[in-house]
């Protein structure tokens, strides 16, 4: 199908961008790769697009003292190929190569699969097990917010009128800090059917972050006994933190 007219911006400066996603029928772009499928099928059908790849600093990678910086415009081709320092550098590779293609991976972004919070995404399971922080913006004004509380439901999110995800903050893992990720899908490249992500971290209890109908959820027990499937994907990723080099 053919995608409904609509105008195009391209926001370059981030004081003009609330006025323009202010605009009636005004949505947000990044990489596009889950939006453009929905445009085609009439899914949605917004008036006006706000291209958001021009915004300074959306494509920064900064080690702070205490966190990985990555800016929402970061690829997840960027990701595969490696930011950051170990052992998060190979932890979110791996997360990375296994999203759907490269072609997908060199235009879709880590901002923008949690700001659309896909239910079967990959990112927001992962980057809530690492206990990521969002960075939003409107205009000059931030705000940060844990990933738990920006992760309100299926494709929902606690980002308010004009306001869109700048960064993620990954805070640096502790010495000995083990990952494991787990992840069933139908196909190479399809969308996950279920996953996890674990955090293992000396001294303190699991992290575990799975795949929901309401989209990625902390684990903060263990799965119910009627609920083998959860129980298998708990196992295997806690099993994979375990054998993880450091």
């Amino acid at each position: 199908m053919t995608p409904a007219r609509f105008a195009l911006r391209r926001a370059t400066d981030w004081e003009e961008l609330p006025a323009l996603l202010a605009q009636p029928g005004a949505m947000p772009v990044a990489g596009a790769q889950s939006l453009m499928p929905m445009l085609a099928l009439r899914m949605t059908e917004p008036a006006l697009l706000v291209a958001l790849g021009d915004l300074p600093g959306l494509q920064r990678v900064e080690q702070t003292a205490a966190a990985l910086v990555i800016g929402a415009g970061v690829t997840h081709a960027a990701t595969e190929d490696g930011i950051g320092p170990e052992p998060l550098r190979g932890w979110l590779a791996h997360v990375a190569s296994g999203i759907a293609y490269r072609p997908v991976r060199n235009r879709g972004t880590v901002g923008g699969s949690l700001a659309l919070h896909d239910p079967a995404a990959d990112w927001p399971v992962a980057l809530l097990a690492l206990d990521a922080v969002a960075v939003l913006r409107r205009g000059a004004i931030k705000r940060r917010m844990a990933l738990a509380q920006f992760l309100t439901g299926a494709f929902a999110t606690a980002l308010g009128s004009g306001e869109v995800l700048e960064a993620i903050e990954i805070p640096t893992p502790p010495p000995g800090a083990r990952f494991g990720w787990c992840k069933i899908a139908p196909a190479p490249g399809a969308f996950a059917e279920a996953a996890t992500a674990v955090l293992l971290r000396p001294g303190a209890a699991p992290r575990i972050a799975v795949t929901t109908h309401d989209g990625a959820r902390l684990l903060t027990a263990a799965p119910r006994p009627d609920d083998p499937y959860l129980a298998r994907l708990r196992e295997v990723a806690i099993r994979r933190a375990e054998a993880a080099a450091a």
